[in-house]
């Protein structure tokens, strides 16, 4: 497999080749003989059950995703697996961009064939395109079974897939990997330690900061201790500004690396056959879980495959694919009861002690506004 890029660089970059240029979705395309529209349809049913959703999908022939690198999470075994299944392309876009640049191409693209129809974004970012109004009601057959803290009351946005922050070392550059966000301090990690991204774009690197926070003294209501924490890493050299990726990471330029633990499990895979010894660490001090939100774009050009791709991720062929990931499904409890969790993955996951909470709606907006604020201040210098 070829590892790309994690979703942290600036859109715009790549354009994928099957996207149609400019217009809307034929308008024909997403409406049954009884009139019922795909881009109305707030659950298969409410279209005429998942047959005529299949139907429309088909019709309309394309996806257009955005920001979904196929080493992310297993998502190119999800890629695959729904086109196999649908004959239905997935274009995906800027495979490398972030959650901020997703929002940024939904309400640039507004009315264009070219608009992404689906989006996977940090929480706090699914959050703000809600408020926005951006994103269009859809309940998947499974709704009831994600847990209530973790989808919006309205089914705009719902957990798809998550895991804990985690510490990545390449074990050969690094003699004494560290293990928790205090051993990061030591003066030996000097010029070492890198986030996956900015964590006013990132998901990951937002999630970075927050645990951080709570590694020092912060809680969901106070992430100003993980700012903190980043201002002293700056001061003492420790913390380098290069965004870690696959390449730097091999490069050597990013030997210690915070990111999800799915991510850094998922590139000890892909380095071991490039020599490279990555070794991965949940902080105890630090113990920071959260998920990422599914969700689809209002104005979709592709309305009933949108809705088709939620389907698919939410059933449970698509739940044991992100579970292949090393990625802690949303609806992973309910499969588990239901026996149809696949338990040989799941028993591969990075270890973690007790039970995860998730900050709120609110604490999360207070949140990123904390970060928006003050995280250049932070590093710079």
């Amino acid at each position: 497999m070829t590892v790309s890029l994690p979703r942290t660089a600036a859109l715009g970059v790549i354009a994928a080749l099957t996207l149609s240029a400019c217009g809307a979705a034929p308008d024909n395309a997403s409406t049954t003989a009884d009139g019922k529209s795909a881009a109305t349809a707030t659950s298969a049913a409410d279209f005429g059950g998942l047959a005529a959703l299949v139907k429309a999908a088909k019709k309309e022939g394309t996806l257009n995703a955005i920001a979904l690198p196929r080493d992310w999470a297993n998502y190119g075994a999800l890629i695959d697996g729904f086109e196999k299944k649908y004959g239905i392309k997935v274009a995906v876009e800027n495979p490398d961009g972030s959650s901020q640049d997703e929002i940024n191409a939904v309400t640039s693209r507004k009315g264009q064939g070219r608009a992404p129809d689906v989006l996977d974004l940090g929480s706090s970012f699914a959050l703000s395109a809600a408020q926005q109004g951006l994103l269009a009601p859809y309940k998947v057959a499974s709704y009831a079974d994600i847990p209530a803290g973790q989808k919006d009351a309205q089914a705009r946005w719902y957990n798809d897939y998550g895991g804990y922050i985690s510490i990545g070392c390449d074990a050969k550059r690094v003699t004494t990997c560290p293990t928790t966000f205090a051993d990061l301090l030591k003066p030996q990690y000097k010029g070492q330690v890198a986030l996956n991204g900015n964590p006013t774009k990132s998901g990951s690197a937002f999630g970075g900061v927050w645990a951080a926070a709570l590694a020092s003294g912060g809680s969901f209501d106070d992430i100003q201790p993980g700012l903190d924490f980043f201002a002293e890493l700056k001061k003492n050299g420790n913390y380098t500004p290069v965004e870690s990726t696959p390449a730097t990471v091999e490069k050597g330029e990013t030997p210690i690396s915070i990111d999800w633990d799915y991510l850094n499990a998922g590139y000890a895979d892909e380095f071991r056959s490039k020599g490279v010894d990555w070794k991965v660490a949940v902080p105890r001090d630090g113990e920071f879980s959260q998920y990422y939100s599914q969700a689809v774009n209002k104005d979709a050009p592709h309305p009933a495959a949108a809705r088709l791709w939620q389907e698919y991720l939410y059933s449970a062929d698509g739940q044991n694919l992100w579970l292949e990931g090393y990625a802690r499904p949303a609806l992973m409890t309910a499969m588990d009861k239901a026996g149809t969790l696949d338990k040989t993955a799941a028993a591969k996951l990075p270890e973690v002690s007790g039970t995860p909470s998730f900050p709120t709606e609110d604490q999360q907006s207070k949140a990123k506004t904390v970060i928006g604020q003050g995280w250049a201040k932070a590093v710079s210098g």
